[in-house]
């Protein structure tokens, strides 16, 4: 599978506009990067952050999750299996060519790529706004509420012309339920090195889950930091005043870890 199958499979599930469709950013570096949105996003949401790290040299391939980047109907209907799977055949293409494979998630893509580091070799892994558990009092009980209530308003429904859903599907937090369930009992198995950021303006997630995951990781090079409440959870977003910081944070973290000059 090369990029334009990303592309191609994309265009078939109802993805219209090219902001919200996977992008490969090529590199001469023998480094890449792989960046995963959040959950109703899309890969648009990781694309300033891609620019600023493929000037410093690096490859960067946004994948889109399915049911992402078309509607909340269709998220619904997607299991976080098939997350997972869109984020592991990135990492093979970029496996290909790169010898050192990097990722940066946000929120729900930290979830995905914590999945993947229990399969695959990462020189380094950025979480962006993790979590243990969604900040909504009746989260936890979406198996049941999806066949009352099948979507929510979501917090993000301002942000609707970046790519964001304007409600998020029930089944959909059901789904985010079962990777936590995964991905919590098997965080001491995560090795590569780590960069965690949470922010105390989070409105969608337990911050305070975040800093417990960062804990129960098995990595032993890694570093946590915290915000403050002026920072919103999508801490890559253009309007976050700490974007600049976030984005030289990462940098510096990949930096080091792949010997650039």
């Amino acid at each position: 599978m090369d990029f334009s199958d990303f592309i191609q499979e994309s265009i078939s599930d109802g993805v219209t506009s090219e902001e919200h469709q996977p992008f490969l950013l090529d590199s001469s570096s023998q480094h890449a990067i792989l960046l995963v949105h959040g959950f109703t996003a899309s890969p648009l949401e990781m694309r300033p952050l891609a620019d600023f790290l493929h000037q410093q040299g690096a490859a960067c391939l946004g994948v889109r999750l399915p049911g992402h980047g078309t509607t909340p109907n269709d998220l619904a209907e997607k299991r976080w299996e098939e997350w997972l799977s869109a984020v592991e055949r990135g990492y093979v293409l970029l496996a290909r060519q790169y010898e050192q494979i990097y990722a940066v998630g946000m929120s729900t893509g930290c979830l995905l790529l914590l999945a993947l580091a229990l399969q695959q070799r990462l020189s380094g892994l950025v979480l962006c706004s993790p979590y243990l558990k969604v900040k909504h009092r009746l989260a936890g009980h979406a198996g049941w509420l999806r066949h009352i209530r099948p979507f929510h308003p979501s917090p993000a429904a301002n942000k609707e012309q970046n790519g964001y859903y304007t409600e998020r599907p029930v089944a959909g937090v059901h789904q985010i339920n079962r990777l936590v369930r995964y991905v919590k009992k098997r965080l001491d198995r995560v090795t590569s090195p780590v960069l965690a950021m949470n922010t105390e303006g989070d409105q969608t997630v337990d911050i305070e889950s975040g800093r417990r995951l960062y804990e129960k990781l098995g990595s032993q090079a890694k570093v946590y930091l915290r915000f403050g409440p002026e920072t919103p959870h999508v801490l890559t977003d253009k309007d976050s005043p700490q974007q600049e910081t976030v984005f030289r944070l990462i940098g510096e973290f990949i930096k080091e870890l792949s010997d650039i000059p």
